[in-house]
């Protein structure tokens, strides 16, 4: 009976948000607030069904209850429980139930949080959040039931694919999905604001909070997502251009894009229309993630489905929703009221740069994804494009980017000072000749390239230390007053700083990475060794263990460096027993931000096993920089003027008391 109630609660789901999405509608045009209401009580009650249903599908899976379909071609009775539970949405059926669950969750968020919002404006805004549930609802009951039964249920189930019986199943998708579906507030906001025919800064004050939550999420997502690749995969790399891998960096884009045009909106009053335009096509660009991953377009190891139904039903979803808020921006933005003018060289003319530069690369990426597959649908040829595109057109649009990343914060609303703040970046651009100097002296000239990107890296990093110097006046004042200033700087100044510094850290960690890495690939036997940098490796034993639902090779290695041991490695190779199939257990030594990495290949009859062994300079900065940028999201977020529910309303004055 559990199946038969998640099911039910996901049909009545999908009826409350059809109620949803237009009962607050029929209110605003009334001006009924009974009708308008309805919408908040809707909404809450729609997640409370839809995470009924998801928690239903949960269960069936810890039970290993093989006769819904959905456990028996995913789960299998030996596996962890840890990897019953995240297999959930380890298949297309589960992950959009998760998808939707999320978005409820959102839409409950804001009917719980939006209590100061004008209530025509939630009503839209609740509306919109129903459209797009009802869409999705309707897309998984048609066409992707996860509960399912089979009508003789088998014994045993098929088990989750491999290379998804990792902790990373259990981080990245919950993680993306945040971050996709949370860009639907935005988009909900911006219809919203266009039905209404008003937007103001208090929209932006609003919606700011919301996409800046969502942005953290998607930015962990993607993080996560790299990091379990480059463990998992056994390849040694970190991004591949991946069509999916894109698809996920396009709305992470233009979020940030969105971010500070939003940035500019509350503060100034400007970029009303361009900011409308960024939440659409944010959210947009989330869908299009969606129908790359479940339309079979794609051949790729974040494909879900494969099915053409599907892939027709999610763009037919696409049509509506990018179509049609398209269609009504195109029709009522020119009703908006234009905001304030000011002058090129200020804050709001960066973060127009800001903008410009980073739509530009998020349109490189939009074409190097899609052009093949429009080729292909057009002309039948098929091409591909790959590393080499994306390296040449990408990379050079973020250049002009990083430069102008310290600039902003120093520069004063409405009218700028260039030549001053180029001053106070001077000690960060002496910071930046010093690194690029060093660097190029340590490895013994060369290429220039890679030092003065290290410089880049360094300078956008001193830059954003620059702004908090300047603020709080570090060396110029009394140790103490500087100390007070800093405490009472708002946390989203802090969280800016922490932001821009975590782009500078992940550069460098690109850069030493992808240039000074070694690379050691052979067929090794025991006592054979291996140098890679400045380490050792030495094959000591192979052995075998039986895991719950595989068997496994383990290779143990010693490393040493200067004759000193460093450590044991212990890398293995999965093969599994109900699908046929294996995977690499790569072996990471973590020597400060640097990595030792080895994976194992096939075995041979003579004893001797391929290994590829690797020394990865600062990779770990890859990570820790993106960790330090989402840090900063949060930090920010926390911000009292930036924190869903506020403004805090002021003390109500105390009575006089009279005279005795």
């Amino acid at each position: 009976m559990i199946a038969e109630g998640g099911h039910y609660a996901l049909v009545l789901a999908l009826g409350l948000a059809l109620i949803q999405s237009l009962v607050p509608l029929i209110g605003s045009r009334l001006r009924d607030p009974a009708l308008m209401n309805v919408a908040r009580s809707t909404a809450l009650a729609q997640f409370a069904f839809v995470f009924a249903s998801f928690v239903a599908l949960v269960m069936l899976h810890v039970t290993s209850d093989f006769s819904v379909v959905n456990v028996y071609e995913n789960s299998h009775s030996l596996k962890p429980l840890i990897y019953k539970i995240t297999g959930v949405w380890g298949n297309h059926e589960g992950s959009m139930l998760l998808w939707v669950m999320i978005l409820g969750l959102f839409g409950a968020l804001v009917a719980l949080f939006g209590n100061n919002l004008p209530l025509t404006l939630r009503a839209h805004v609740l509306a919109v959040q129903g459209w797009v549930g009802t869409a999705f609802y309707l897309f998984i009951l048609l066409t992707s039931n996860p509960f399912l039964r089979i009508a003789r249920p088998p014994i045993e189930g098929r088990d989750l694919n491999p290379v998804l019986q990792d902790i990373g199943l259990a981080l990245h998708p919950p993680m993306l999905y945040l971050g996709y579906v949370g860009f639907s507030i935005s988009f909900s906001f911006a219809v919203a604001a266009l039905i209404e025919g008003r937007i103001d800064a208090a929209w932006a004050r609003w919606v700011r909070p919301w996409t800046l939550m969502a942005w953290v999420f998607l930015t962990l997502g993607i993080a996560m997502g790299s990091y379990w690749a480059y463990y998992e995969l056994g390849w040694g790399g970190w991004w591949f251009w991946d069509p999916v891998e894109n698809a996920s960096l396009m709305p992470w884009l233009a979020g940030t894009a969105l971010l500070h045009s939003a940035l500019v909106m509350e503060k100034r009053d400007a970029l009303k229309v361009w900011t409308i335009l960024l939440s659409i096509l944010t959210f947009s660009l989330s869908l299009l993630g969606t129908f790359l991953v479940r339309s079979g377009v794609l051949t790729s190891v974040h494909a879900f489905a494969t099915d053409p139904t599907r892939g027709v039903f999610i763009l037919l979803i696409l049509c509506v929703f990018i179509g049609g808020s398209l269609s009504l921006y195109a029709w009522r933005a020119s009703a908006l009221k234009q905001g304030g003018l000011f002058a090129p060289i200020s804050r709001e003319g960066a973060l127009v740069l800001n903008n410009l530069l980073l739509t530009t690369a998020c349109a490189t990426v939009f074409i190097g994804t899609l052009y093949p597959l429009a080729l292909e649908v057009t002309t039948g040829a098929k091409i591909s494009v790959g590393a080499p595109f994306f390296n040449l057109t990408f990379a050079p649009l973020f250049l002009p980017l990083l430069l102008a990343v310290p600039f902003g914060p120093l520069l004063a609303w409405k009218r700028g000072d260039l030549i001053g703040a180029m001053q106070r970046l001077m000690a960060a651009g002496i910071a930046a000749l010093v690194a690029l100097a060093l660097v190029w002296a340590w490895t013994k000239g060369g290429s220039v390239l890679a030092p003065l990107m290290i410089g880049v890296a360094v300078y956008v990093i001193c830059g954003a230390l620059t702004d908090l110097v300047e603020r709080i006046q570090l060396f110029r004042a009394p140790l103490n007053i500087s100390w007070h200033r800093a405490r009472g700087l708002p946390r989203s100044t802090w969280g800016t700083a922490f932001a821009h510094a975590g782009l500078g850290i992940a550069l460098i960690g690109i850069i030493c990475e992808s240039t000074w890495n070694s690379e050691h690939i052979a067929t090794m036997r025991l006592n054979d060794t291996a140098q890679v940098g400045s380490y050792v490796v030495r094959l000591d034993s192979l052995t075998q263990r039986q895991g719950p639902n595989f068997r496994e090779q383990i290779a143990h290695f010693t490393v040493t460096s200067d004759g000193k041991t460093v450590g044991v490695m212990t890398p293995s190779k999965r093969s599994f027993t109900t699908r046929p199939a294996s995977t690499t257990e790569a072996a990471l030594l973590t020597r400060g931000a640097s990595q030792v990495y080895i994976s194992l290949g096939d075995a041979h009859a003579d004893g001797s096993i391929a290994v590829r062994i690797y020394y990865k300079p600062l990779v770990l900065l890859i990570w820790f920089g993106p960790l330090l940028m989402a840090f900063g999201g949060m930090l920010s977020l926390s911000d009292r003027r930036l924190r869903v529910g506020a403004p805090k309303p002021a003390k109500t004055p105390r009575a006089l008391q009279p005279a005795e």
